[in-house]
């Protein structure tokens, strides 16, 4: 079994509802991204994917939140009920880099996404076999 993992970040706002504490005015993260894939089989170039297209792909996916209010987003607004918290932002990341990856040639699995919103706190979302 191979394992890819790559590491980006974006900056973003983000405000908790319903929470007792600061966290819940307004405030700024540089959030840290780190995305794994899996897989058995390496293509003919002896790679499990081209880690070029793996850092586009997921590009792609955070560029739509990059100096945002994150609550202002569509899967985070009030009315969808989806507070911004980094184990919610680590599961939404995660759904909408499979969409990303579902392309792929070869079998590839997209095992784990994982936010950081400082150095000492992080949330992570991956999906047991079935």
């Amino acid at each position: 079994m191979y394992e890819l993992r790559i590491r980006t970040s974006f900056a973003a706002a983000h405000s908790l509802r319903d929470y007792n504490g600061p966290c819940a005015r307004l405030h700024g993260h540089t959030w840290q991204v780190e995305v794994v894939l899996t897989g058995r089989q390496l293509d003919g170039k002896g790679m499990l994917v081209d880690f070029r297209e793996l850092k586009n792909s997921a590009k792609k996916v955070i560029e739509e939140l990059d100096h945002q209010n994150l609550n202002t987003l569509e899967p985070f607004t009030h009315s969808n009920g989806g507070n911004p918290t980094a184990e919610n932002l680590s599961r939404y990341l995660f759904e909408r880099l499979r969409v990303e990856f579902s392309g792929l040639q070869r079998e590839v699995k997209l095992a784990l996404v994982r936010v950081c919103e400082s150095p000492e706190a992080c949330a992570a979302y991956w999906e047991e076999e079935q």
